[in-house]
C-alpha cells in the first residue's frame, strides 16, 4: 500500500514538474520571439527617425494611419497656430529626447491646415514646475501670431493613462498622459488629427518652447528574461532529478 501511494506521489510531482518546465520553456521561447520583434520595431524606428521628412499626409489618408507603421515618422507641413487655449503635460523628462532632463511640461496647441483640417503640435519643453503656468502662457501666446509658419515635426499618436497616472488638472489645462484627443474635447478645439506632432523645427528665438529631434530608445532585455526562464526549467529537472535521487535511496 505504502509503495503504490509513494508511486502515485512521484508520478504526480513528475507530471507536475513537466508542466511547470514546459511552461518556462514556454516563455522563455515567447522572449526570444519578442526580442526578434523588437528589434525590427527599432530598425524600423531609427529609419523613421533618420528619413527626409515627406509632406504630411492629406485628411483622407488619416483613418489608415497607425502607431505600428507610422509612429516617429518625420513630416512637414504648413498650418497656422489658433487663438485658443494650451494645453501642457507635465513630464519628470524624456525618454525621447536625449537634450531634456528634469521636471516640465510639453506645449500642445492646435494649428489649422490650409486645406481646412486641425492638427495639435506638442511645440516643445518647457522647464518648469507643474503648479506654474505664467512661463507656459507666455510661452504659447508668443506663438500664436495667425500668420502660417513650415513646421516639420514627427507623427504621434495618443497615449492611455495607467492606473497611477494623476488625474488631469483641467482648470490649469494640465495633463498627465501626451491624450490629446482628450485635450481637444476639453478645451474646445473642434475635431482634431487622430495623430498629433511632436516638433522638430522651427525653434523659436527665445527656445521656448523648446522643440527638438527625437532620440527613441527602447529597451531590450528579452535575451535576459528567456535565460531567466530557460534557468529556471533547467534548475527544475535538477531538482526534481536530486529529489527522485533521494526517494530510490530511501526504498527498502
Amino acid at each position: 500500500m505504502t509503495t503504490a501511494i509513494g508511486g502515485r506521489g512521484t508520478r504526480a510531482f513528475a507530471a507536475f514538474t513537466a508542466l511547470m518546465v514546459a511552461i518556462f520553456i514556454g516563455l522563455g521561447v515567447w522572449q526570444l520571439a519578442r526580442r526578434a520583434e523588437k528589434h525590427a520595431l527599432i530598425a524600423a524606428l531609427e529609419a523613421r527617425i533618420t528619413a527626409a521628412p515627406v509632406p504630411l499626409p492629406p485628411s483622407a489618408e488619416w483613418p489608415a494611419l497607425n502607431a505600428a507603421n507610422d509612429e516617429f515618422r518625420r513630416v512637414t507641413f504648413t498650418a497656422t497656430y489658433l487663438k485658443l487655449p494650451d494645453a501642457m503635460v507635465y513630464s519628470a523628462g524624456s525618454a525621447v529626447r536625449e537634450d531634456v532632463s528634469g521636471p516640465g511640461t510639453w506645449a500642445f496647441l492646435p494649428a489649422r491646415l490650409a486645406s481646412g483640417e486641425t492638427v495639435v503640435i506638442d511645440t516643445g519643453f518647457i522647464a518648469n514646475t507643474m503648479q506654474e503656468r505664467s512661463v507656459e502662457d507666455r510661452a504659447a501666446a508668443k506663438l500664436i501670431t495667425g500668420e502660417p509658419i513650415t513646421l516639420a515635426g514627427y507623427l504621434r499618436f495618443p497615449e492611455s493613462a495607467g492606473l497611477l497616472t494623476p488625474a488631469d488638472n483641467r482648470d490649469k489645462r494640465l495633463w498627465f498622459t501626451r491624450d490629446h484627443l482628450a485635450m481637444a474635447k476639453a478645451l474646445g478645439w473642434g475635431e482634431v488629427a487622430p495623430f498629433y506632432i511632436d516638433l522638430e523645427t522651427p525653434v523659436p528665438d527665445n527656445g521656448i518652447p523648446k522643440p527638438g529631434p527625437l532620440t527613441p530608445h527602447l529597451r531590450d532585455e528579452h535575451m535576459q528574461y528567456a535565460i531567466t526562464w530557460f534557468s529556471l526549467a533547467a534548475a527544475l529537472v535538477i531538482a526534481f532529478a536530486v529529489w527522485a535521487r533521494g526517494r530510490r535511496a530511501q526504498r527498502p
